[in-house]
């Protein structure tokens, strides 16, 4: 791994562990503040306190980056940008769903060099520098599954309900082992484990899709949209083991 990503991975670590002192005590919190912004999305105080210490951080420690959040401002492009999710899942947080966590990715030049998702609720960590391969928390380093065939693919998707307006969907459904609606984040770092084939994310925005991509990537595999195009300000997330990715787009490109 390049010297000056190791020095960003461990500043992404203590940026995660910032949001993480801020996120994880309010989780099921019976008083936690929850509103719901002009989208109809939720938005709760966690998000935006997080989101705030990861910027506050970032200003002390590197007054040279900027900060593309959620909750507090996108920039477009910089020389170094950070990318930022306070919390994925916000819907599962406000529940009480362990499944949730703060998305953290460093785009250099344009492009993304590091990533961090942080996920305390659950106990685990993913992580990836460009070049260097993808991690999680045991120390395992990720690999992407190797099935070739169809009919014994794991998908994975955001959920029936999102799912309608894709023509192929159920003819994909019909043509593989498994479906299941795991959503967020979580479905992409499983597909970068290994333990599913491709996973759908119809609607994103690059603070959902940039830290996932750059750990797909890492673990071997391909992220992109239905047409196939990739990268992070594509209105999807569609990731695969990369094997699988152009033969499943075509099934759901089909009327």
């Amino acid at each position: 791994m390049p010297e000056n990503l190791q020095a960003e991975l461990e500043f992404a670590f203590r940026l995660a562990d910032a949001a993480d002192t801020i996120t994880l005590p309010r989780f099921r919190a019976t008083d936690l503040a929850v509103e719901t912004k002009p989208d109809r999305t939720p938005v709760t105080e966690a998000d935006r306190a997080s989101e705030r210490a990861i910027r506050d951080l970032v200003e002390a420690e590197r007054p040279h980056h900027v900060v593309s959040g959620e909750e507090f401002g996108q920039v477009d492009a910089a020389p170094a940008r950070w990318i930022v999710d306070p919390i994925d899942g916000t819907a599962n947080y406000l529940r009480g769903v362990p499944v949730w966590a703060t998305l953290l990715a460093l785009e250099l030049d344009g492009r993304l060099a590091v990533a961090v998702v942080s996920a305390p609720a659950m106990r685990f960590r993913w992580w990836a520098t460009r070049g260097g391969g993808a991690f999680d928390s045991t120390g395992r380093q990720l690999h992407v599954s190797n099935v070739r065939a169809l009919s014994d693919a794991h998908v994975l998707c955001s959920g029936d309900d999102l799912m309608a307006g894709i023509p192929g969907w159920e003819t994909l459904r019909a043509s593989v082992w498994r479906t299941r609606g795991f959503g967020d984040f979580w479905q992409h770092l499983l597909v970068a484990q290994g333990a599913a084939e491709f996973a759908i994310d119809p609607v994103v925005a690059e603070y959902d899709i940039a830290a996932p991509t750059l750990i797909v990537e890492e673990a071997g595999g391909r992220v992109s949209d239905l047409a196939g195009v990739q990268g992070i300000k594509q209105p999807a997330g569609y990731s695969s083991n990369g094997v699988l990715h152009d033969e499943i787009l075509e099934i759901l490109r089909r009327d």
